[in-house]
């Protein structure tokens, strides 16, 4: 980072804390062994950085001290956090590892980290370093906290910056023609350094009260990839049915959107997913009938699976029921399975509802809910996700 003056302290923090079933009597010799461990590492890791300022013990706790260059004290916090992170891992495995060959046994417990940066003055009186030090251990207290950290700057940054693209997968219709009906939008990161897939990014979100932000930006990147649906197509958009509760999820926007593209509501079928169940059907009741009322329509996705249940069918009485994996895989030779697509195809029908069979990868299975009536497929054998083409 250069030879700047600096204005910020940063301390990494990093403790052993031993598994419950070591003995009491060894823990002693363990911290020990830890000790020597560690102020070998930190020496050898940042004796020759200019930064480094020196480490210190408050009984079994260390703290390594930097100096900061000044800056924008968020952007530093993240560049600690990458630098204690790693560390953290590599010192956690090769403490383990050290301790194995010498004893013989497999070391129970984890290395707890923590970081923490804050505005330095000339004094650097005790009570500035017991502060920065206190903020380091609540950091580091809970198991994974610097790996939470690092990843809600991690999907702050993705929702901050959009760094999020879609794919289309289509949705063919299984009478008459085979011909593509619509397509449903799904979200891909382009980095996948903690989010491998979209289930592992909308499930921190919702962790972290950001699922409305990111919710609401895959619904911009669906609608903005998606240049030339024809007239009767539909764009299917996954949306979780908190989302629907939340008073800020406004129609508005997306209907605003969708002009600038061309396109209008009655292209758009809002896919209830459902990763946990509903709380209040009467609140999310009422929002659909505002959403039908301008041209949308709705289908609650993975019918057969998850939270998904009669009674969401029952009380948002939506336009499509796409059937889940699970229940598609083998259908033609699982009669169980053929009687469960039968009483909701019965049931469907019913209710004036068009039944999605979702996760066609064999002709058999496509065979079998041509025959079985459903209206429409979706699955590998028909297409793989993928950038928009009109003509899928």
């Amino acid at each position: 980072m250069g030879n700047e003056s600096s204005d910020l302290l940063g301390i990494i923090y990093l403790s052993w804390q031993f598994g419950s079933d070591e003995q009491s009597s060894s823990i002693p010799s363990l911290q020990e062994r830890w000790r020597v461990f560690a102020e070998r590492e930190t020496a050898a890791t940042f004796r020759n950085s200019q930064l480094y300022e020196g480490m210190q013990w408050m009984r079994d706790d260390l703290f390594i001290q930097l100096r900061l260059p000044a800056g924008r004290q968020s952007t530093l916090e993240g560049w600690l956090l990458e630098v204690a992170h790693k560390h953290k891992k590599e010192w956690e495995l090769q403490f383990k590892e050290e301790l194995g060959k010498h004893s013989r046994r497999r070391l129970e417990g984890q290395l707890h980290a923590g970081i923490a940066v804050v505005a330095a003055d000339s004094r650097m009186d005790g009570l500035l370093w017991y502060e920065v030090m206190k903020r380091a251990i609540l950091h580091g207290q809970s198991v994974g906290a610097m790996e939470r950290s690092l990843k809600r700057r991690a999907i702050e940054r993705l929702i901050r910056e959009r760094l999020i693209h879609t794919v289309y997968q289509p949705i063919v219709s299984l009478q008459p023609k085979g011909e593509v009906f619509g397509y449903e939008a799904l979200t891909r990161t382009l980095d996948q350094t903690w989010f491998p897939g979209p289930m592992e990014l909308f499930h921190f979100a919702d962790q972290e009260g950001l699922n409305y932000s990111l919710d609401r930006l895959a619904r911009e990147k669906a609608i903005e990839g998606c240049k030339t649906l024809k007239p009767k197509q539909k764009l299917f958009i996954n949306v979780m049915a908190q989302i629907m509760e939340d008073p800020c999820f406004s129609p508005g926007k997306t209907l605003s959107l969708l002009e600038q593209h061309g396109l209008s509501p009655h292209h758009v079928v809002f896919e209830i997913t459902e990763r946990s169940s509903i709380a209040d059907f009467g609140s999310v009741k009422k929002a659909l009938e505002h959403y039908r009322s301008q041209g949308y329509q709705i289908a609650i996705d993975d019918v057969g699976a998850g939270y998904s249940s009669l009674q969401s069918i029952v009380e948002l009485r939506p336009d499509y029921l796409k059937v889940d994996r699970s229940i598609i895989q083998n259908v033609h030779l699982d009669e169980l399975k053929e009687h469960i697509l039968y009483t909701l195809v019965q049931l469907a029908d019913k209710m004036n509802i068009s039944i999605i069979a979702e996760g066609i990868e064999l002709e058999e299975e496509l065979a079998k809910v041509r025959e079985m009536g459903i209206a429409y497929a979706q699955g590998y054998l028909l297409g793989r996700p993928a950038a928009f083409k009109s003509n899928f």
